[in-house]
């Protein structure tokens, strides 16, 4: 007998995350991680989930994460969804709403996940090329898709557009309209309230970027509860566990911990985008926690990834024709920036 997946499964590419190394002493500035801790409170939370706890299914609504969340952003309880990280989320609605031959519409290059999911539901990606400023495609409502996808800020370029504009969007597609704003916290606005005036946007966030819990793996989705309906038939049963609702909960409690961390990252970034084209590179404007930054002199960059790499630095190269000149660098603590530009400028 010969076991064979799906056509449209054989034929795609999978997602390729970002470098995990097994060998200690790397400096990781590749996974777009926080390098500072999450709130102590969050440990102890964990801490006394342990035990006896363990052995009971978690709460499959993890309500506990959901009003934490209504209480922190201002929604009522069914315009919240939790997920097993946006990326949960972000399964869920491919599978909800995108069908074999349907259209998945986003602006390129952005987070390379999206084609995946679409691919394994036998969809289409329809990709819109971002100008050079990385403003919003106009003709992205013109594809007429049943999904339109903006991450925003996005990725890899750390860019952001105006809220206004995504609002414009919103009500010139035909159909759901996803923010994915996984970066949210560092950029300078929210499309937060799109989520609670249209009936058509979902808004994602994650807990692995601001928050510092990439490890426990927490997405949450605003919108409105028709939307939030759907999604639940589709999502899977106990997709978080019972340490990853009590982490999440606590961590909102605390949001004060976060937003100071936010604060130390955002001037972090700004002292290393000053800094890059000293070493050789051109910062792209980052509203994000990492910089995506093109080589000054043009021809490939990743002769200066494998130097660094070599150095146990490690960021974050594309091999695509339009960023094969680019770096993507997480921003990490002060002492992590400083010594990535030293080696910057021994490599040059």
């Amino acid at each position: 007998m010969t076991v064979v997946v799906r056509r449209n499964v054989a034929r795609m590419e999978g997602y390729v995350p970002g470098e995990q190394p097994r060998e200690r002493g790397f400096i990781k500035l590749n996974t777009n991680e926080n390098p500072y801790p999450p709130s102590p409170k969050v440990g102890k939370a964990i801490l006394r989930e342990l035990g006896e706890p363990l052995r009971l299914y978690p709460d499959p609504g993890a309500t506990a994460l959901r009003r934490q969340a209504a209480l922190t952003y201002g929604f009522d309880l069914p315009f919240i969804l939790a997920g097993n990280g946006s990326d949960d989320l972000l399964a869920m609605i491919t599978r909800a709403f995108v069908g074999e031959g349907d259209l998945l519409a986003c602006p390129v290059p952005t987070y390379t996940l999206y084609d995946a999911l679409v691919r394994i539901q036998g969809g289409k990606l329809a990709g819109v090329p971002y100008p050079d400023d990385y403003s919003l495609p106009r003709g992205l409502s013109r594809k007429k898709a049943r999904v339109t996808i903006v991450a925003n800020p996005n990725s890899p370029s750390g860019t952001a557009v105006p809220v206004r504009a995504l609002g414009e969007l919103a009500d010139a597609v035909p159909g759901l309209l996803v923010v994915d704003e996984a970066y949210a916290d560092f950029a300078d606005e929210t499309a937060l309230e799109l989520a609670r005036e249209r009936r058509n946007v979902i808004v994602l966030r994650t807990f692995s970027k601001s928050f510092s819990l990439a490890g426990m793996r927490i997405g949450l989705g605003f919108a409105h509860p028709r939307i939030v309906e759907g999604l639940n038939k589709v999502r899977d049963s106990y997709n978080l566990s019972r340490l990853s609702i009590v982490a999440g909960a606590t961590a909102l409690a605390d949001i004060g911990w976060m937003e100071r961390n936010v604060a130390r990252i955002r001037k972090t970034r700004e002292a290393l985008a000053s800094a890059l084209p000293g070493v050789g590179f051109t910062p792209f404007p980052s509203r994000s926690n990492f910089i995506l930054a093109r080589r000054t002199r043009g021809g490939s960059a990743r002769p200066v990834y494998e130097a660094l790499k070599r150095r146990k630095i490690l960021v974050r190269y594309f091999d695509t024709p339009r960023l094969a000149d680019c770096l993507r660098i997480t921003v990490g603590t002060d002492d992590e920036v400083g010594a990535l530009l030293g080696a910057m400028k021994t490599i040059r």
